[in-house]
């Protein structure tokens, strides 16, 4: 007896189609294996993951800590004092090597060509230790600076802005900024001035004859007494009180440009985002300050450099001139644009950074969120 048609024909297609799969099989274990499409973004982006989280646990940590900041309290104040003096005391530091070959070019135009001449004969003869002269001065003098400049100028801005009234303060706010910068750092360059000192006897002798910060005090003060940590003083503040005018005002009014040309409100922005609006606004207001205050920028060197002792503040300012000239007051441009708009810029992400890490508001943007 036969099979039937249909028997036959049930076994023919489970037969065919066995076949098919198994060739397809063999197909894909001969084909090679397609690789994952960039596996090292996988491990990025996981790294960034985990430190944003570790981030917040630490936010929260600290913002539980010190409690609830409201603005213009004694705790806002010691927030943005212990913010400005981060932001100051770790960029100063940081550009230390570009800070020295500036100071050495101001102090003698022929000592060097170029600034990549200055870093190579640096790092030659004096090693990378030689190319980082001055830092301590700089992060101690720059830290105290930062603390009363970013600290006083909140404080300062809600002072005057109490005084004139909110409709005055709204409409000549440009004009509060500028005093209370100017009164900040008034105050601030006092707490700079002895390091500051220190710092350029420490990067235009070669070989330093000081060694460190406080044993660098310590001798001035015995030579010289305090006139010699303070006898750039009027000139620092001919520097440090245009530069950080412009520094804050400016600040101000980018970030507040950049806010209202962005569509939405700064509150619609994420962390990252206002940082990195705090770093653009930072380094384009830099850039702004580096060219006003340079020619006194140039002054503080010669005068703590080469001020003869007992002389008089206005002869020495004309013995200097005399023998540079205005073309001498701009030595070192180039490289102090780039050095101070890096600078500014990572200043106010490091401050403004610090704010969002406190549970603050960062610096800047439209008044009372309003677009034009």
């Amino acid at each position: 007896m036969l099979p039937s048609t249909d028997i036959v024909e049930f076994y023919t297609s489970q037969r065919s189609v066995t076949s098919a799969e198994t060739k397809a099989q063999a197909a894909a274990a001969s084909a090679p294996r397609k690789r994952e499409v960039f596996p090292a973004w996988s491990v990025i982006e996981e790294a960034k993951k985990e430190a944003v989280r570790e981030y917040n646990v630490a936010s929260q940590k600290a913002q539980a800590k010190t409690g609830k900041i409201e603005p213009w309290t004694t705790k806002y104040y010691a927030a943005c004092t212990f913010g400005g003096m981060l932001a100051c005391g770790l960029t100063h530091t940081a550009v230390t090597p570009l800070d020295l070959i500036k100071c050495r070019r101001q102090v003698d135009p022929k000592l060097y060509q170029s600034n990549i001449q200055a870093f190579s004969k640096i790092r030659g003869a004096e090693g990378l230790r030689g190319v980082f002269t001055g830092w301590s001065p700089t992060f101690f003098g720059y830290s105290a600076q930062g603390a009363f400049k970013y600290g006083g100028y909140e404080f300062f801005k809600k002072f005057y802005s109490d005084l004139v009234g909110p409709e005055n303060a709204t409409r000549y706010k440009t004009g509060v900024y500028l005093t209370a910068s100017a009164s900040a750092e008034f105050i601030a360059d006092v707490a700079l001035c002895p390091f500051e000192a220190v710092k350029v006897r420490m990067q235009t002798t070669i070989p330093p004859d000081i060694r460190g910060t406080f044993s660098g005090v310590s001798d001035v003060l015995s030579k010289e007494g305090w006139s010699g940590l303070y006898k750039g003083l009027y000139p620092l503040w001919g520097r440090q009180i245009p530069y950080t005018m412009m520094k804050f005002a400016s600040f101000e009014t980018i970030v507040e440009a950049i806010y209202n040309y962005l569509p939405g409100h700064k509150s619609d922005y994420n962390k990252g985002a206002q940082t990195a609006v705090a770093f653009s606004g930072g380094y384009l207001a830099g850039i702004l300050c580096a060219v006003v205050s340079h020619p006194a920028d140039v002054m503080v060197s010669k005068l703590n450099a080469n001020r003869m002792p007992g002389e008089a503040f206005g002869a020495a300012m004309n013995r200097i001139y005399a023998d540079i000239g205005f073309r001498g007051l701009w030595n070192g441009l180039p490289v102090r644009i780039v050095m101070i708009g890096t600078l500014t810029g990572l200043q106010w992400m490091i401050y403004d950074s610090f704010k969002i890490f406190m549970g603050l508001p960062t610096t800047g943007g439209p008044s009372n969120e309003q677009k034009k």
